[in-house]
């Protein structure tokens, strides 16, 4: 456990980061999960809606360092090309 004043800051600092990082993973992967099931059931608009709403979240993760800049872009990129092979 944490004895110096900013050692207890940082360890609560952590906590928080944490959880804003879980529940931003958490959403990421359901809206990856959502445009795979409509590119899976061939459904064009769906998949298109589905992209619109996926791609801004997981951007904006990438920008707040939820995850890396170059891994938002690969899935962001891999998302699009299942959408546009339909």
């Amino acid at each position: 456990m944490a004895t110096h004043k900013s050692a207890e800051k940082r360890d609560r600092q952590s906590i928080n980061r944490r959880e804003r990082n879980v529940g931003a993973k958490s959403a990421i992967k359901t809206k990856v999960k959502s445009v795979l099931a409509a590119v899976e059931g061939k459904s064009k608009e769906n998949s298109e809606n589905a992209l619109k709403a996926a791609i801004p979240a997981i951007a904006k993760a990438g920008v707040k360092g939820v995850i890396h800049k170059k891994n938002a872009s690969r899935k962001i990129s891999r998302l699009t090309k299942k959408v546009n092979a339909l």
